[in-house]
């Protein structure tokens, strides 16, 4: 996939800035062909030289940059001579999304497998034993804490879990081991 039809897809212009922020976008949205300074990027695109070497240094540890050295002769200078590789995002992307799995996965054992209860005056969560600690009480102010009912925020992150495990292609539920 070419670099403009790449650039063209929201999931990707959304990715690309998550990583870099609205400073480094207009770097990751421009890549230029063949190799390029970051003196030239900033140049070329109006940024100041440490946003776009931020921005480089961003993608190059996201795999999806690379430099060579080079030193100048007569000043002993180095140049970095940039590349950009963009062939690495759908890769990238689909490590997120197994990392966002396995985020939402254990934040719904979580919610499943623990009690609430909250001070509705103060938007404070505590779980069960804490509340209990606490005399069903508030510790900031007092108010008594009421029994937290979380089972629509459970369904939501086990639909989005399914949604996910589709998407990836990934089985629901590993079998469990029988005795």
């Amino acid at each position: 996939m070419a670099f403009e039809e790449l650039l063209e897809d929201p999931v990707i212009q959304k990715y690309l800035h998550e990583l870099v922020g609205p400073t480094g976008m207009p770097v990751a949205a421009a890549p230029p062909d063949g190799e390029v300074t970051d003196e030239e990027l900033a140049e070329e695109l109006g940024l100041e030289l440490n946003d776009v070497r931020r921005a480089l240094f961003i993608l190059y540890e996201n795999d999806l940059a690379s430099y060579r050295r080079v030193r100048d002769e007569d000043s002993g200078w180095l140049t970095y001579l940039w590349t950009f590789q963009y062939d690495n995002i759908p890769e990238n992307l689909e490590e997120e999304m197994y990392r966002l799995l396995e985020g939402i996965e254990q934040r719904e054992e979580y919610e499943s497998d623990h009690q609430f209860y909250l001070c509705e005056v103060d938007s404070i969560r505590f779980e069960f034993e804490e509340a209990m600690e606490f005399g069903f009480e508030c510790p900031e102010c007092g108010s008594p804490l009421e029994s937290m009912e979380n089972s629509r925020l459970v369904e939501a992150m086990e639909w989005r879990i399914d949604q996910l495990r589709e998407e990836l292609n990934v089985d629901s539920e590993e079998p469990e081991a029988q005795a």
